[in-house]
């Protein structure tokens, strides 16, 4: 009996997480280079904290876009240099299921424990306690489509050498836009004002990255294998 491609994208997500939690330091390094840059800025900037407090929507939201792409080097390489993202092109299954589970489990692994552990940061940056709730809201939304923006460049650069440093020229101005929202939903949430509108903005990009990045990072995986 044929595995059905919702199955195949389960069993593809199981077996990234079994495979995650056997590298724990892949899994660390992102949230700790969040952590740290955002960490820093109080020691940098100034100790005041209304003016720490003015700058940290940008100072989240940057170490977040640079913490995802550290993360996002690995979404794709392990299985291209050990040959499983080929024969997931040959299994007969749909790849673009099996990919947008891997891009899923890859912000399982890594975006949302980095929205879930900015509380901590954010307190350093003088983030009023009100605002905590809001600001892991944008973060959780705008990190997922931060890795949906990112699978389709890492299936881009599958087969380029340097593919790091072209990764992140690729990901960065696409990512526009979701820092921009995202940003400022964190700034309107500190200042305790309605955040809808950049929440309803970043949920749009989200639901167009779910609908377009599996399809285009499948496309792009391909024509990397050949």
């Amino acid at each position: 009996m044929k595995t059905s491609a919702l199955t195949a994208a389960k069993l593809v997500a199981a077996r990234d997480l079994r495979l995650a939690f056997r590298k724990p330091s892949q899994l660390l390094q992102p949230l700790l280079f969040f952590m740290i840059v955002a960490t820093l800025f109080p020691l940098t900037l100034t100790p005041e904290l209304s003016r720490l407090r003015d700058a940290a929507p940008g100072v989240l939201w940057i170490g977040a876009l640079l913490s995802s792409l550290l993360a996002l080097e690995f979404l794709f390489r392990d299985d291209a240099v050990d040959g499983t993202l080929e024969q997931f092109a040959l299994s007969g299954q749909s790849l673009t299921w099996m990919l947008f589970a891997k891009t899923c489990t890859h912000w399982l692994l890594t975006g949302l424990p980095l929205a879930l552990s900015a509380p901590l940061a954010a307190l350093a940056l003088g983030v009023p306690v009100q605002a905590l709730v809001s600001m892991i809201a944008a973060l959780a939304l705008g990190s997922f489509a931060l890795s949906l923006v990112g699978a389709i460049c890492a299936g881009l650069t599958l087969g380029a050498r340097r593919g790091g440093v072209l990764l992140s020229l690729l990901t960065l101005p696409l990512s526009v836009p979701i820092l921009v929202f995202g940003s400022d939903a964190t700034r309107h949430a500190i200042a305790g004002t309605e955040i809808a509108g950049p929440m309803y903005m970043l949920g749009a990009i989200a639901v167009l990255g779910v609908t377009l990045a599996p399809l285009a990072a499948a496309a792009a995986v391909r024509i990397g294998l050949e």
